[in-house]
Parts: structure tokens; C-alpha cells; sequence
């Protein structure tokens, strides 16, 4: 798959912000909790605004398409690393208890 945005690349079947190590998963996330295009920046600091308002317009132009892609790589990521629940059973039971405990009933 192919862009054809300068501030966009897809590369290791996903998106990241062209010439980085920055996912675009990761603005998007930023920017779907509401957080300004200054705001992504300044987290991302190796960023530039420019680059940071690309992307964005870039997922808004693509949206179905790159949040196929995000979904895809969750659902990934979950058949490759157990929940706790499953990993450490016993863990997973004293963090309910303790929840429960606290009054954040689970």
C-alpha cells in the first residue's frame, strides 16, 4: 500500500509520519481524545506542527481506511499477548479483589 501524502509513509503494515519513528495510530489516538494539533506537537516534540496538521488532514481524508488499519493491528496484538487474566490468573484476582475493595467495581 501506497500514499500519497508527503507527510504520511505506509511501511511494516502501518502508517507513520514520513522520514520518523512516529506511528500516525498515535496521533490519531491524541487527536480522537481531543487533544489540539499543538498539543500532539508539543508530545511529540521530534514533530513539527506542519507535519502534525499533515497527518491529521491526512487521516480525516482516509479515516476508513486507517482505522481498518488501527483495528487490524489490535485485534493483532491481542492474539499475540495474552490478557493478564490469562497470563497470571492469580495477579488478575488480587487486582479485582482490590478494586472491588476500593469501590471500582469492575
Amino acid at each position: 500500500m501506497t500514499t500519497d501524502s508527503p507527510y504520511v509513509d505506509f511501511r511494516s503494515g502501518g502508517y507513520y509520519v514520513a522520514g520518523t519513528r512516529v506511528s500516525l495510530d498515535s496521533i490519531v489516538y491524541s487527536f480522537r481524545s481531543g487533544d489540539s494539533p499543538e498539543t500532539i506537537q508539543r508530545n511529540f516534540n521530534t514533530l513539527t506542527l506542519e507535519q502534525v496538521y499533515g497527518a491529521i488532514a491526512f487521516y480525516l481524508r482516509n479515516q476508513d481506511e486507517v482505522d481498518r488499519n488501527i483495528l487490524d493491528g489490535e485485534a493483532a496484538l491481542r492474539r499475540l499477548v495474552p490478557s493478564l487474566s490469562q497470563r497470571n490468573p492469580a495477579l488478575w484476582e488480587r487486582l479485582q479483589s482490590a478494586r472491588v475493595q476500593a469501590g471500582h467495581i469492575a
